[in-house]
């Protein structure tokens, strides 16, 4: 099993970010401040997985998630689950007034490449 999401902090902007199991909510790897409860997001967010992919399935779109992303008033959030273990999702919070949501895809999805569960 190779768990580094390392690659994350090197985001702009990054408040936290995790790897979860998108059952349990379970954090399988995290960092994250002491200002930002990156567990707490994280299993929060799992819900948000499952809802998503209960509603593609219910629309009978046979598709997979590249990712979601959820903005608020100062941060955003990005979820992408794991193509090749979908049952595990990454996550990661950024200060919208330093991220930049394209160049944090671009690193998630290699993040993303590196995992193997």
């Amino acid at each position: 099993m190779g768990i580094d999401i390392t690659g994350l902090r090197e985001i702009d902007g990054v408040l936290g970010g995790a790897l979860v199991d998108s059952e349990t909510g379970f954090m399988l790897a995290s960092f994250g401040g002491s200002d930002f409860d990156v567990e707490a997001a994280g299993a929060a967010n799992a819900k948000v997985v499952k809802v998503k992919l209960d509603a593609i399935k219910s629309l009978g779109w046979n598709e997979p998630i590249d990712d979601i992303l959820i903005t608020l008033g100062t941060q955003c959030h990005l979820i992408r689950p794991l193509s090749r273990s979908p049952k595990a999702f990454l996550y990661v919070a950024l200060d919208k007034r330093v991220a930049n949501q394209g160049r944090a895809r671009l690193q998630l999805k290699a993040v993303e490449q590196s995992v193997t569960l």
